[in-house]
């Protein structure tokens, strides 16, 4: 069965150029790329991802590490992968969250780390099932971002609506 996952590379793994290797290690799920882009992450986004964790004594510092203020690289390239059981995969391709615990090969597991205040640099996120894939796709993108059309939508008429323009 296809389904779809949100896959975000973290500031850390930004800054030490990790892209090219993590979409590397991504291909090998055979999963398709349906919405790619670069974010400036906004306190808003931070927070509202990470909501789940608001009681948690780390909380305010994961804000800061997704917004890239822990490492001077203040944006995120945010991904939706889609195809057959593709939470599963990518999610084993990941590795565990605490980079310690996951495995040698996998991506946490060969550039991940905790810092000295015990914060994951885990270098990226994987949605952990349909229900967050959802929400946090909602999160992250719009409806026309994505190529395929796996959530409901709708088109509705928006006035007043105020839109950076290039000049």
């Amino acid at each position: 069965m296809n389904q779809q996952t949100l896959v975000l590379i973290k500031p850390d793994g930004l800054v030490k150029s990790l892209t090219g290797n993590v979409l590397t290690r991504l291909a090998e799920s055979k999963l398709e790329i349906v919405a790619a882009k670069i974010v400036r992450v906004t306190e808003e986004l931070a927070k509202e991802h990470y909501k789940h964790m608001k009681d948690r004594l780390f909380f305010d510092e994961l804000v800061k590490y997704i917004k890239g203020e822990l490492h001077d690289r203040h944006k995120v390239m945010a991904m939706v992968y889609w195809g057959p059981d593709a939470i599963k995969k990518v999610r084993q391709l990941a590795g565990e969250t605490n980079p310690e615990e996951a495995e040698a090969t996998s991506i946490r597991g060969s550039y991940g780390r905790i810092t000295t205040k015990g914060l994951y640099e885990n270098v990226l996120h994987a949605s952990t099932n349909p229900e967050e894939a959802e929400r946090e796709i909602k999160l992250w993108f719009e409806p026309d971002d994505v190529i395929v059309d796996f959530y409901p939508a709708e088109i509705k008429e928006i006035s007043k609506l105020k839109k950076r323009l290039w000049v």
